[in-house]
């Protein structure tokens, strides 16, 4: 849903051009691992494909699911990690979906072996494709990350990216608690990830000390798992499955999460932040306090449209 609504806000900022819109999909042996329900753990999963056409056509968008149908002009989308055949013929704008992952072997292999696929590492080889005429991300921090991972640096644009640009915005809100601990958990079981959640829940504890601790399970979680979980490790703390996060984060007075994009809310209103980056990085990193990103996404997209 992260990149459904930012491809929403930065099309909001291209009302002059007809538009239509698809989940994420994929050509090959990944499309069809995709429609026999293989891949649920991805954004190719039914489940997500399933909420984000109810979000489409909730806000009357155009579909075209597959991108078939027409002949485009420009293709929008949040990742590379997979472009499809029939996507690659057209001119492609890339925008940073959020936080990238950290870079393991597997990103190593993919970076410097063509035929080991990108998705295998995750997000941290985002812009890897060079598939795209332009690649719009959210900070001067994520800029160098990006060189230094091998990306052109003539196709990055700094730009801030939707979501991110603005979290002042969310310190008015009517969530009901404040000045607890935060805990955004990871969907890493889900994804074949190695976690000890029972440790995890007993350093949080230690963490929070004597303030209220709060879960805000992830929404490809296992939620009854996890919260038998908390039940039972820490019985005393609440729990959310759903909700909005940047509410919860901007009434806490400490968040902790691992490779989240939720970090970045908490970095842009100057919480206290355990994560797995150093302060002086996630700083460098967190998306640029614009309140502008999709006019300025829209901006690229016309000059690529028109070049």
């Amino acid at each position: 849903m992260n990149q459904t609504t930012q491809m929403h806000q930065i099309a909001g900022c291209l009302s002059d051009y007809d538009q239509y819109f698809s989940p994420f999909f994929s050509d090959g042996i990944l499309g069809k691992a995709s429609s026999m329900g293989l891949l649920e753990f991805t954004i190719m999963g039914n489940k997500r494909s399933r909420r984000t056409l109810e979000y489409l056509q909730s806000h009357n968008l155009q579909l075209d699911i597959g991108g078939l149908a027409r002949e485009y002009d420009l293709v929008v989308t949040c990742t590379d990690l997979i472009v499809p055949k029939h996507i690659r013929r057209r001119k492609i704008v890339l925008v940073q979906e959020g936080m990238t992952e950290p870079e393991t072997i597997l990103f190593h292999l993919a970076r410097n072996f063509q035929w080991v696929p990108r998705w295998i590492a995750g997000t941290s080889t985002t812009g890897l494709s060079d598939a795209y005429e332009k690649f719009c991300v959210a900070s001067e921090g994520y800029r160098d990350l990006f060189i230094r991972k091998g990306v052109n640096p003539d196709k990055i644009e700094v730009t801030s990216i939707p979501n991110f640009d603005n979290c002042e915005q969310y310190l008015q809100n009517d969530f009901k608690y404040r000045d607890f601990v935060l805990v955004c958990t990871s969907d890493n079981r889900e994804t074949f990830i190695y976690e000890n959640r029972p440790r995890n829940i007993m350093k949080y504890l230690e963490m929070a000390g004597d303030s209220l601790l709060l879960f805000k399970l992830h929404p490809n979680e296992n939620a009854p798992r996890a919260i038998r979980e908390i039940e039972r490790y820490a019985p005393q703390s609440i729990v959310f499955t759903d909700g909005k996060t940047e509410e919860m984060i901007a009434n806490s007075k400490m968040l902790i999460a691992q490779f989240s994009s939720t970090i970045f809310v908490g970095s842009a209103l100057n919480k206290e932040v355990h994560c797995g980056l150093d302060p002086d990085e996630l700083s460098h990193l967190t998306p640029i306090q614009n309140k502008s990103a999709s006019n300025k996404i829209a901006g690229v997209c016309r000059q690529v449209i028109d070049g």
